[in-house]
């Protein structure tokens, strides 16, 4: 049976005489009784417990197998991170119709892998050349919700722009003195976040 979202969680304590099973256990009899989920599974073994990390850790590889990939490393409030998952995928629908959305992440924080995989009987290459049109989708939701267009991986060349689109020019200066402070003649990863030129 499929479901809409899956939660895989881990459980540890510094105390051994915690009984965390039980914790868990009583948790998720109330989740269930109240509706809030539909199913439950606990590893009863490491190997279980690893089996169950693998199907998390090779998603991106999975969605390779599809054909391409778009990929979006952003972060909502963790409030928002259900609502930004499904107003993104209204927004990418509308745009290409058939376009495949593989959101993942870390709920705790809010910081969402929001990737796309082609349509069914699309050309690759015609898709990912819509790279900076979903992106701006995606990025122009997650600025409106207040979060970052850049998450666990940072900003880098392949978002630099983005980041001076939607940063003020006063962010991007103080970026920019903050850089010349440390690395005066921008000898340390040069125009790598902000385009500098050193005096």
């Amino acid at each position: 049976e499929k479901h809409a979202y899956y939660a895989l969680l881990e459980l540890t304590s510094p105390r051994q005489e915690d009984d965390l099973r039980g914790e868990i256990e009583t948790v998720l009899e109330q989740a269930l009784n109240n509706g809030v989920i539909s199913d439950a599974l606990i590893a009863t073994s490491q190997a279980q417990a690893s089996q169950l990390w693998k199907m998390r850790e090779e998603i991106p590889a999975a969605q390779s197998i599809e054909g391409g990939s778009l990929k979006h490393d952003v972060a909502v409030p963790v409030s928002k991170s259900v609502e930004f998952i499904k107003k993104a995928t209204q927004l990418v629908m509308a745009e290409m119709p058939g376009v495949r959305v593989c959101a993942f992440g870390h709920v705790g924080d809010g910081n969402i892998h929001f990737n796309l995989t082609q349509p069914v009987g699309i050309d690759q290459k015609s898709f990912l050349k819509k790279q900076k049109v979903f992106g701006r989708i995606v990025h122009d939701l997650v600025v409106g919700m207040k979060g970052s267009i850049s998450a666990e991986h940072g900003i880098g060349l392949s978002k630099r722009d983005e980041l001076c689109f939607y940063a003020s020019k006063i962010e991007i200066d103080l970026m920019r003195q903050i850089k010349v402070a440390i690395d005066p003649h921008n000898q340390m990863n040069p125009n790598k976040i902000v385009l500098f030129d050193p005096p």
